[in-house]
Order: C-alpha cells, then structure tokens, then sequence
C-alpha cells in the first residue's frame, strides 16, 4: 500500500445557509454545522483511505462565532494523522457574508474514522506523508490526541 500525502486527500466544501437551517436565534444550528463538519471530514477520510469510512469519534468541536442565515459556510478538511485502519481528520469551518467578503473563524472539529473492507470489517491504510512544517505539527497534536483517546477508551 503506497503512502499518500496530505494534499492528495484535503477537500473543502462551500454551502449556502438557508432558512431551513436556522434556529430560533436566527442563527444556524449547531447541529446542521455538525452534520456538514462530519460529511465533509468523511470525505477527506474515504478520499485517503480510498474506501468506506466511517465515524468512530468527534473528539472535540468548538463553536468560535454564530454562523448567520445566508453565510457562506466553507469547511477545509484534512487529514492530520493515520493509525493502523484509523484516519484524524481535522475541519476549519469559516462563514463567509457573501455582500461584505467578511470571513469569519466559525469553529473547528477533530473526526476520527475507521477505514472498513467489503464485510465492514476494518482495514489498514496507507501512511501519510508530512511535507510541510504546519502538517508536522497537525501530525504531533494529533498523536497526542489519540493517545488520549486511547486511554480513556479503557
């Protein structure tokens, strides 16, 4: 299985927000941010792993700033880290006023996902290869967070 760089697998998803995803505050929901943080890391994750995946946590999500009805919602995922059949994805969500330009931190979220074979059982993935002092660093944390969730799992 040949290693794959960060870059192979990084994507970004644009959605406007509507009505329909509006609370009663007039802001988005959390929940649809969530869904849309989920979809798009899992993306990220199949993209990598070039197979099904799927959730196995959410270890931390922070909300920065309100997301409003209209905002552009952009969600840059990556992968920061792969285990032996596990992918860390991690996602920057930013809100974009399409009138002003205006782009807003919004959140920020850390997925891990399970690589799955045919009988959805899982299976290794190819290593990652680190370029760039940033994603060294993303690679270091994340491996801090694993061992953490390792160690809680107990």
């Amino acid at each position: 299985m040949q290693s794959k760089k960060v870059s192979e697998s990084c994507i970004v998803t644009v959605q406007q927000m509507t009505q329909g995803d509006a609370n009663m505050a007039g802001n988005v929901h959390g929940g649809t941010i969530m869904k849309l943080i989920d979809n798009t890391a899992g993306i990220a994750a199949i993209r990598h792993a070039g197979r099904s995946c799927v959730t196995a946590s959410i270890d931390k999500i922070v909300f920065y700033k309100p997301v409003y009805v209209f905002d552009l919602l952009r969600i840059k995922a990556a992968v920061n880290f792969v285990g032996r059949t596990s992918i860390e994805v991690g996602a920057r969500v930013e809100a974009e006023d399409y009138m002003t330009g205006e782009v807003r931190h919004t959140a920020s979220a850390y997925i891990t996902f399970v690589a799955l074979n045919r009988e959805g059982k899982p299976v290794s993935v190819a290593q990652l290869i680190l370029e760039t002092e940033e994603e060294k660093r993303r690679n270091i944390e994340a491996g801090t967070r694993r061992e953490k969730r390792l160690k809680d799992r107990v």
